[in-house]
């Protein structure tokens, strides 16, 4: 296919969040490079399950090792055809990383797909990228979006929001709908 996504993650990215798209991704072909400030490829980071267990908001437990299969100084954002943001623990602390956001950035200079789910839309927040796009995300970041100038949609947590090459979703249950529409932005048509 020859295609390459860039895909920002980091350690406690959700368990889910990272892997499925991950191996989605590369069950059609794209190529797909996880990154994380920091680390360099073969390094591992951690993951984090987000589930609902009787609380008010989610619990955090400990998930599996993901393999990181590029060294982040190496990413030139020109060589990604689309960017994946993965959501979790990890994009709070990864988009205090100018290079993150700068690399977000590029993305939307160039109108180029962006799919960003969960709590990883904290990047797009603070890298300045909604104003006057309506996304979806976690509902704890709702306020994020708007006081970045952007309009919080709610929708189901099996759904995704597509505004012009960007794509989001509020949490792993809309895998399908997120990746269906990325697919989409990326001109890839599976039948």
């Amino acid at each position: 296919m020859n295609k390459r996504i860039l895909m920002l993650v980091g350690d406690f990215v959700e368990d889910y969040e990272v892997m499925v798209p991950f191996q989605a991704m590369l069950s059609i072909g794209l190529e797909v490079d996880a990154v994380c400030p920091g680390k360099k490829k073969g390094e591992i980071i951690a993951t984090a399950i987000h589930d609902f267990v009787g609380y008010q908001t989610y619990a955090e437990l400990r998930g599996h090792n993901f393999q990181i299969n590029k060294t982040f100084d190496e990413v030139n954002p020109e060589d990604y055809a689309g960017l994946y943001v993965c959501g979790g623990r990890a994009p709070e602390y990864i988009r205090l990383n100018n290079k993150v956001l700068e690399f977000t950035r590029h993305f939307f200079e160039t109108n180029k797909p962006v799919a960003a789910i969960c709590h990883g839309i904290q990047i797009l927040t603070a890298a300045e990228v909604v104003q006057g796009r309506t996304l979806t995300a976690y509902p704890a970041v709702a306020p994020e979006i708007k006081l970045a100038g952007g309009t919080y949609k709610e929708i189901n947590a099996d759904e995704a929001f597509t505004d012009g090459n960007l794509t989001t979703s509020p949490a792993w249950p809309g895998h399908p709908a997120i990746l269906r529409e990325f697919y989409k932005l990326l001109g890839i048509i599976i039948s």
